[in-house]
């Protein structure tokens, strides 16, 4: 089959066809990745759609890949960073096997658990034990308590006197919590004004706080304990603004790039990972393919918002890479908000069609190319229009650069919705 697009013909002749897709293959086939990331401190893995069997599959295979044969040191995942603590100490082998379903019960199933229970195996054996890192915000979005409690937990230790503030604010809080921001953002909206406003004043007071008289804390419970508080008040803080911005977004009054303030959040999380684990500190970073593309987002040509991958290739360089994982057929998972469901949302199986025009998808349909990745980063130097200009969202597009806004892409052929998410 001969490529009908001068950039079909160029991605198959920077072609890496992958042997296997299951996660326990033998990892041969993804030597060349290891020439690809180079010496990248962080690589994001992406997906365009939550709940698919073969992202899944994918993202623990090269997990094992970068953590047995390139040295990487840290899991990253689009999971709360306040609740990621708990797991980190999981897959470090504290607990039981079974108190993760317990720790996951209330979380949206992103493929956490299968990744945190091979990172917990690897670690029976391993002579430096990977760690675990949630860089979201609390609850997919979808609720402040998990912040606010560290939070209230750590102030009853070293500054009772103001415990009082941040009790009030999970009241609050605890009002229109859910566990997904598709549930919590109707809940937002039909709160009084007036408590919307308080809880972001006490936000900022605690904010103000923590920060006037940090001497103090730290003397009364350590550096550590600390700086985790604290980042997780301003995940909080983030949150918060999130409520209004999205609420604005959807009214139709939203404002320009507003919705940015959860990928800010997320990578400033990283980085604050990245830091305090030390130069040799190397990060795995599961997320979805929106939030680690490293292109602003556009939408009718306005300005919508910058991703998380924006934000760090913007501050590590050539030390972020970004890989993308998509497919060309089969079935995705679009989700649809319902407040009442279980996760705020409910999942369709949608079958996909053919590819549209202009998507990476077709490049690799139109290169009769299978399982496999293309490394982006050579053509940016001989652009001639043909390259792709998005690529798949669900069973939508999102339109970006595809070549400036990802290093590499992953096709996995085929996509399959995951069943444990269908009604």
């Amino acid at each position: 089959m001969t490529p009908t697009s001068p950039f079909s013909s160029w991605a198959r002749d920077h072609f890496t066809p992958l042997t296997h897709l299951d996660p326990d293959a033998p990892l041969d086939d993804l030597e060349p990745l290891r020439g690809l990331i180079g010496d990248a401190r962080v690589v994001a893995v992406g997906e365009n759609s939550h709940f698919i069997e073969e992202f899944s599959a994918v993202r623990r295979r090269v997990l094992r890949f970068l953590v047995e044969r390139c040295g990487f040191t840290v899991l990253a995942f689009e999971y709360g960073f306040a609740e990621g603590h708990v797991l980190d100490s999981w897959a470090r082998g504290e607990g039981t096997e079974e108190d993760l379903t317990d720790h996951l019960a209330s979380a949206v199933p992103v493929g956490v658990d299968a990744s945190l229970r091979w990172v917990r195996e690897h670690n029976r054996r391993a002579e430096r034990p990977v760690g675990f890192a949630g860089v979201d915000v609390p609850a997919a979005g979808g609720s402040l308590l998990p912040a606010l409690s560290l939070v209230a937990g750590y102030l009853r230790r070293v500054d009772p006197e103001f415990l009082p503030e941040v009790e009030e604010a999970m009241r609050i809080a605890s009002s229109f919590a859910g566990p997904s921001a598709a549930a919590a953002a109707p809940r937002w909206e039909r709160l009084d004004p007036a408590e919307r406003n308080a809880l972001g004043a006490l936000l900022s007071r605690l904010a103000i706080r923590f920060r006037s008289v940090e001497p103090l804390y730290v003397s009364r419970g350590g550096r550590r304990d600390y700086d985790v508080a604290l980042r997780t008040l301003e995940v909080a803080a983030h949150t918060d603004y999130s409520f209004r911005a999205m609420a604005d977004l959807f009214a139709g009054r939203g404002r320009t790039a507003d919705v940015s303030a959860r990928d800010h959040a997320m990578a400033a999380s990283l980085l604050w990972h990245l830091e305090r684990g030390g130069a040799e500190t190397r990060i795995v970073l599961a997320a979805h393919n929106a939030h680690i593309l490293k292109s602003p987002v556009l939408f009718d040509g306005r300005l919508t918002g910058f991703p998380m991958g924006h934000y760090l290739h913007d501050a590590l360089g050539g030390d972020y890479f970004s890989l993308a994982l998509t497919g060309v057929s089969g079935n995705t998972a679009d989700m649809v908000p319902e407040e009442t469901a279980p996760f705020g949302f409910t999942v369709h199986d949608t079958e996909l069609g053919a590819p549209e025009p202009g998507s990476v998808e077709a490049v690799f349909a139109d290169g009769d190319l299978g399982p496999g990745l293309v490394d982006l980063r050579p053509r940016r130097s001989s652009l001639d229009g043909s390259e792709p200009d998005r690529t798949r969202l669900q069973s939508s597009y999102l339109h970006v650069p595809v070549v400036d806004a990802f290093d590499a892409v992953l096709n996995t052929e085929t996509s399959t919705v995951t069943a444990e998410v269908l009604g």
